[in-house]
């Protein structure tokens, strides 16, 4: 993927099996946001430039509304919810989109409960601070019932208390649907214990678990420092 004469990701090869769990990290620039919007049919790959392949659906090219009827939900950094609307409201336009009313209901409180939003429930979304605002997003999403999950900097601006949080819907997600999370939030990662990837100019650095990943002196020099002591 290039940008002018820029290249965002060069050679990265990258798969992803059933019900697991993948956080990609990085520095600025490194590459991993753009991969995610080529997953996500965000930037559409051009011809020649290598493929995406969903569950043996070859979807290079494809836009992300037709990602996302196979399954795929997609949480953006581009808020994706309705001010107006309560937090039931938003879940429930979202099962809607798949589902009968009466199933609908049943997955609104399913999800509520999953996210722990019950005390906000029938609160409009644009009184809610930003941390359960974002939790709202990700029930928009859960309500779906995608088996594949893809989040882009969930836990940006969320308070320590809020990242555990996120982390625990995060592996319950995970018992269900396989994730794939991109954050910035090193602490995040860590709770989350699962298979990282570290992009670097492009490529791809470094694969392995969270622990081994932050502890690695490349990762370190190029984008940890004093943050992973």
């Amino acid at each position: 993927m290039r940008f002018g004469g820029v290249v965002a990701l060069d050679s990265v090869n990258f798969s992803l099996r059933e019900r697991e769990l993948r956080c990609l990290i990085g520095p600025n620039g490194a590459g991993k946001s753009t991969f995610f919007k080529c997953l996500t049919g965000q930037y559409r790959l051009g011809s020649g430039n290598g493929r995406v392949l969903i569950r043996n659906q070859d979807v290079t090219g494809w836009r992300t509304h037709r990602i996302v009827r196979l399954g795929v939900g997609v949480k953006t950094q581009v808020p994706s919810v309705m001010n107006g609307l309560t937090v039931e409201e938003n879940v429930w336009l979202a099962a809607r989109r798949i589902l009968e009313a009466g199933a609908a209901d049943d997955t609104v409180d399913e999800t509520i409960g999953i996210l722990q939003l019950g005390d906000v429930a029938r609160r409009s979304v644009g009184e809610l601070a930003h941390g359960r605002r974002q939790m709202v997003e990700i029930g928009v999403v859960l309500a779906q019932r995608p088996w594949l999950v893809l989040l882009d900097e969930p836990a940006a601006g969320m308070t320590g208390d809020e990242v555990e949080r996120l982390a625990a819907v995060v592996q319950r997600i995970n018992e269900t649907a396989a994730v794939v999370v991109v954050d910035h939030d090193m602490e995040f990662v860590r709770l989350l214990g699962s298979l990282v990837t570290v992009f670097h100019q492009g490529s791809i650095l470094l694969d392995g678990p969270a622990d081994e990943v932050l502890n690695d002196a490349r990762v370190r020099e190029v984008y940890l420092g004093e943050r992973a002591r």
